[in-house]
């Protein structure tokens, strides 16, 4: 919660409005929740398989049930920007957009623009900036080319963790 505006963070997904405030007041937030989330993994990475393996690079629980959340927010504390939309819809600013991804429990990034804005050519060096950022937190990030021959990362958690689905 931010006291400061009584709402909730919520790391941006490039399919709203740009973040509102100042630029140094979000940039602050995202660093916030993002210490958060590795001291979450921390606290509730003890028992990992691989005891060889830092806490901090293994997706926590409460990521697994909330892929879009947190693969939104390591892209936001990566420094890279999001995508945004108008009211209306149109697409307003270059960047990531994540959603959920198919099969349940993956997420599908994309880099999209508005129109003319260069995005399809920018996609994928983006992408693989997208992708190093999201192995590095412990994701298993794949890169492929769909309709349109546009490319998208399916994100999902590394092998050996169970999805919310049991798979």
């Amino acid at each position: 919660m931010n006291a400061d505006e009584g709402t909730v963070f919520e790391p941006a997904t490039g399919e709203g409005p740009p973040p509102p405030g100042p630029a140094d007041r979000r940039t602050a937030a995202v660093r916030t929740a993002f210490a958060g989330m590795l001291q979450i993994r921390r606290l509730t990475n003890t028992g990992h398989p691989a005891p060889e393996t830092a806490p901090e690079t293994v997706p926590a629980p409460w990521e697994l049930h909330r892929p879009v959340t947190a693969i939104a927010l390591a892209l936001e504390a990566s420094g890279l920007p999001a995508s945004a939309v108008d009211a209306s819809g149109r697409r307003t600013a270059t960047g990531y957009r994540v959603e959920p991804g198919t099969p349940s429990g993956t997420v599908r990034v994309e880099w999209l623009g508005p129109s003319g804005s260069g995005a399809a050519h920018e996609e994928d060096g983006e992408l693989t900036r997208c992708a190093a950022a999201l192995r590095e937190l412990g994701w298993t990030a794949l890169l492929y080319r769909g309709p349109r021959r546009r490319r998208f990362l399916e994100v999902e958690p590394p092998t050996g963790s169970r999805r919310p689905d049991g798979r």
